[in-house]
């Protein structure tokens, strides 16, 4: 008999998990997912593309029904649940519904932030983060309305370019002195600053938002230093959070996410978390690759495979704002690194590569990331590249013919 796995959450990691459970052993678990989202498991990343009118909601689904039907997973979509009874092993939903379990994953992913700011709950101030964000700001963006946008990290950055490219005017204030400080350098978030701007979109450096002004509905923002920008609209993509509420009040051990060892598994026995909810080695990741390899080493010790986890490099490698952008591991470098860059603004070109001790220890590449994939390989393998210094820079194919 099928033993019973709950998944909280339907989003990608628990749709990734599912696929792997899948391939190693169908039929082992009786899989129940339970989502707060009234909508298959769908592509976050792509957001965007539906915002920006590239894409819809079904186009960006993970799998069709039939995927998880003929796997014999049972979806409750549209559910939220409310509480988990360690003692019973049911997890009951607010619909008065309640599912018990042997094994229970919590994949409840994160929610954006919404800045403790004055006037921050006005008509007209949203979040981007899922499907229903993205309709709001959809028909706030085809009233050709004013838009600012407050975070000038990858969210905010998808969000301006979406609202952009479906008619909206555009502005977006950001805290720091860059763009991305966290995925990029100063020269790479200097060049894709100019790219995006090129696109309309106007960008406000160490621009801090103090207060969001209006009477029932936002009408401007009011910044550190006294300027006022008009917006009929304000979009917070400042940041996330984990969503662990649900574990924390069930006794699940939790600091800035859910807490879990190298195998997944929460302070309490059979009780598991993967994704952006979850804190592995002190780091909540809040990226999807995480929580793939999250899933995956969850899913080998679920079917009794020998597997942990030893965290992830962290590497971005995405169009941003219809900017191909590409960094992985320490692109900062050490003290004792050797950094080797080139970059071309008149093309839009950009690339640096930290090698230390012969090994190339980080990336960041803007414009063309066609070598993306490459340099994760070299990261992540730690191969020796001094036969290929010289080369190193061109890409590939040169190195290839290099050490041939």
């Amino acid at each position: 008999m099928s033993e019973p796995l709950v998944i909280i959450g339907n989003g990608m990691a628990a749709a990734r998990l599912v696929d792997e459970l899948s391939k190693r052993a169908l039929g082992r678990y009786a899989i129940a997912v339970i989502g707060e989202e009234p909508r298959l498991a769908y592509n976050r990343v792509q957001l965007s593309s539906v915002l920006a009118g590239d894409a819809d909601m079904a186009e960006i689904e993970l799998r069709p029904a039939s995927w998880w039907r003929d796997r014999g997973v049972t979806l409750l979509y549209g559910a939220k649940a409310r509480a988990i009874d360690v003692a019973t092993k049911r997890v009951s939903l607010e619909n008065g519904e309640n599912i018990g379990f042997s094994k229970l994953v919590l994949a409840t992913g994160s929610r954006a932030l919404r800045l403790p700011l004055p006037g921050a709950q006005l008509q007209g101030v949203h979040v981007f983060r899922d499907g229903a964000d993205v309709d709001a700001l959809k028909r706030l963006a085809a009233q050709r309305e004013k838009i600012v946008v407050i975070g000038g990290g990858l969210l905010g950055l998808e969000a301006a370019y979406g609202l952009a490219k479906s008619g909206a005017e555009v502005s977006l204030a950001h805290v720091t002195d860059r763009l991305m400080e966290r995925q990029l350098d100063k020269d790479a978030a200097e060049l894709l600053k100019l790219l995006i701007e090129s696109k309309g979109i106007e960008i406000l450096l160490e621009a801090r938002t103090t207060r969001i002004l209006g009477d029932d509905r936002v009408n401007a923002i009011e910044l550190a230093d006294g300027r006022r920008l008009t917006a009929d609209g304000v979009v917070f993509a400042a940041g996330i959070a984990p969503n662990m509420e649900l574990a924390r009040d069930a006794g699940v051990s939790t600091q800035r996410g859910i807490v879990i060892d190298d195998h997944m598994e929460t302070n309490i026995a059979d009780i598991f978390a993967i994704g952006e909810c979850a804190q592995h080695r002190g780091v909540c990741y809040g990226l999807v690759e995480p929580a793939y390899e999250q899933a995956r080493v969850l899913a080998a010790r679920l079917c009794g495979e020998s597997d942990i986890y030893e965290g992830s490099i962290v590497s971005t490698n995405l169009k941003v704002s219809g900017v191909s952008v590409f960094s992985a591991g320490d692109f900062m470098g050490n003290d004792g690194a050797e950094t080797i860059s080139w970059r071309d603004f008149g093309l839009g070109l950009y690339k640096k590569l930290v090698v230390e001790d012969g090994r190339l220890t980080g990336a960041v590449l803007v414009g063309d990331t066609s070598a993306a994939l490459w340099c994760l390989e070299l990261i992540r393998s730690r191969a020796d590249v001094t036969q290929w210094r010289d080369a190193l820079i061109f890409g590939r194919e040169l190195c290839e013919r290099k050490a041939a």
